[in-house]
């Protein structure tokens, strides 16, 4: 998959819909039918509807990635979760917590494998969540964003680029993977984002290309039990 222009048209598309590569059995790409078009459709109302969900979130990094793993409250947009580098020691280890505008991070020298279910009262640091130029940055927005109120709507997102590709599993689910659809101000941007989407709708897998690294972003859902998301003391949710 190639990259976007920016980070910021790579969160946009997701905004709209995701999914990732690498499947199984016959592939496409090849129009939806109106049942992958309905599923696909509702894959972000099907988070929004679980209130929230369990996520690890692997960011790459050209001097090693990230690892976060945690929870998103969809209805809250709020995410919480602990931080493990890859490849270039624990510098950025720590509990980190995110909105659509900030970033709140805890560092920690020996930071545990999940985060504890209620965040520390003390030892926060705040910073604005950057909108391009972070893959980071970029991966917490998506990952955000993967919940909506309402499904889309499944009549568009053929027009749109969405497709199918083929067949996998993950965790043992058997998936169908689609891509797109396009960015509304980038056509032709479907390609940059994939889904992994359960006969009921369910979002297991979401990959992401980013300008600012050569290996995509992997949200990979239910990988262990979701837990509600108990804000910072001092940080407002969106509800």
């Amino acid at each position: 998959m190639a990259a976007i222009g920016t980070a910021t048209v790579a969160v946009a598309a997701a905004t709209v819909f995701l999914v990732a590569g690498g499947s199984s059995g016959p592939s496409g790409p090849r129009a939806l039918t109106s049942d992958e078009a309905n599923r696909l459709a509702i894959a972000r109302f099907r988070n929004y509807e679980a209130h929230g969900r369990a996520v690890t979130i692997t960011v790459p990094g050209t001097a090693g990635g990230l690892i976060v793993t945690g929870s998103v409250d969809y209805r809250g947009k709020l995410g919480y979760g602990v931080v493990h580098g890859t490849g270039r020691g624990t510098s950025s280890d720590g509990l980190i917590e995110w909105t659509a505008t900030s970033v709140f991070v805890h560092p920690m020298a020996n930071a545990p494998a999940h985060a504890p279910a209620s965040p520390p009262r003390s030892g926060w640091y705040r910073r604005p969540l950057q909108s391009s130029g972070s893959a980071l940055d970029s991966s917490l927005a998506i990952a955000l964003r993967l919940g909506s109120d309402r499904p889309d709507n499944s009549q568009l997102l053929p027009q749109n680029g969405a497709a199918w590709w083929g067949r996998d599993q993950v965790g043992g689910h058997r998936v169908d993977v689609m891509t797109g659809p396009s960015s509304r101000d980038r056509p032709g941007t479907a390609g940059s984002v994939r889904y992994w989407v359960g006969s009921d709708g369910t979002m297991y897998r979401v990959r992401v290309s980013v300008a600012s690294e050569s290996q995509p972003v992997v949200i990979d859902f239910d990988t262990q039990k979701y837990a509600p998301v108990k804000p910072v003391p001092g940080v407002p949710s969106a509800r």
